[in-house]
């Protein structure tokens, strides 16, 4: 990997990762609950460790409350339970470790993370960069072009465009349409009842894009797949659906984005690195300068 290229990092996954995966026993000297930043630490401290990250970004979710998603559908995401005291306290703390250690953290009001990651994929390549987003979500492969990659971090698992298409059936660019067809229940988005994710991508191999098959949908009722006679009468009878899922499944890459923007890592700031580490236990301050090799968190 060389240095032209951006990596994107979609934090929040890895934050409820932690959160999920780590027990809540896992307190800070005060008694607060710590298990989501160490384990937010931890994989800082791998991914700085693993690669020469010349850019690189932490990008974070707000409240999908003010999502302009939500204004089109007030039920987006809205089957999520409000996240814990508790883990938005230490969302807060994540960003204040990614500024001390020196990187960009950014999130806005009004669009996700995934938007954001789609305005810098813009800003990057307008720039010469090729961009690897590390996330396990697979609504961020819609982004992929050529020299891309999509790098699921837990997982040890790397994709180009053709491995998406390998791994998911369609083509970067046909993620969201597969989406809109398929739903997905996660973000709690309709999509087509009684198609899934298997039969959306037969449709999308057979037609490309979701506004051919809205074009040609007398043609579904021909394919050579079992089940293809319903599969047109259901998407026939929601094509509303189609539509509003497909202004929720696309990335928005138009959100606006601070300027100027420094990709570049700069400085750790050390006093409050140890600020931070000061609240938890010497054995975070000791893994992290030993998974980091020290030079890195320290530039």
């Amino acid at each position: 990997m060389t240095d032209a290229r951006v990596y994107l990092v979609d934090a929040s996954i890895y934050i409820c990762r932690a959160w999920f995966a780590l027990p809540l026993s896992i307190v800070d000297r005060e008694g607060n609950a710590a298990n989501a930043l160490l384990g937010f630490i931890d994989f800082v401290a791998q991914l700085l460790a693993e690669s020469s990250l010349a850019q690189i970004a932490f990008v974070f979710d707000g409240s999908p409350r003010t999502s302009f998603r939500r204004e089109i559908y007030p039920d987006y995401k809205a089957n999520r339970p409000a996240a814990p005291l508790a883990l938005k306290r230490q969302f807060l703390l994540c960003r204040e470790f990614i500024r001390a250690v020196g990187c960009l953290d950014l999130s806005s009001d009004g669009h996700e993370a995934d938007d954001l990651i789609g305005a810098l994929t813009v800003w990057a390549r307008a720039r010469g960069y090729s961009c690897t987003i590390v996330s396990g979500d697979k609504d961020l492969a819609q982004l992929l072009q050529d020299g891309d990659l999509w790098w699921d971090f837990a997982k040890g698992t790397v994709l180009d465009s053709k491995g998406v298409e390998k791994r998911f059936g369609v083509r970067p660019d046909q993620i969201a349409d597969w989406l809109a067809i398929a739903g997905d229940k996660v973000d709690n988005i309709p999509g087509v009842p009684g198609i899934g994710l298997a039969t959306a991508a037969k449709l999308l191999r057979s037609f490309d894009t979701l506004e051919n098959i809205l074009s040609h949908t007398a043609k579904i009722g021909t394919m050579k797949m079992r089940g293809a006679a319903r599969a047109r009468q259901l998407i026939e009878t929601h094509r509303d659906t189609l539509r509003l899922a497909q202004r929720l499944t696309r990335i928005d890459c138009e959100a606006r984005l601070p300027e100027p923007l420094q990709l570049t890592p700069g400085n750790a700031d050390t006093a409050q690195l140890d600020a931070i580490f000061d609240k938890l236990s010497d054995g975070a301050r000791e893994r992290w300068y030993l998974n980091t090799h020290a030079a890195i968190a320290v530039r």
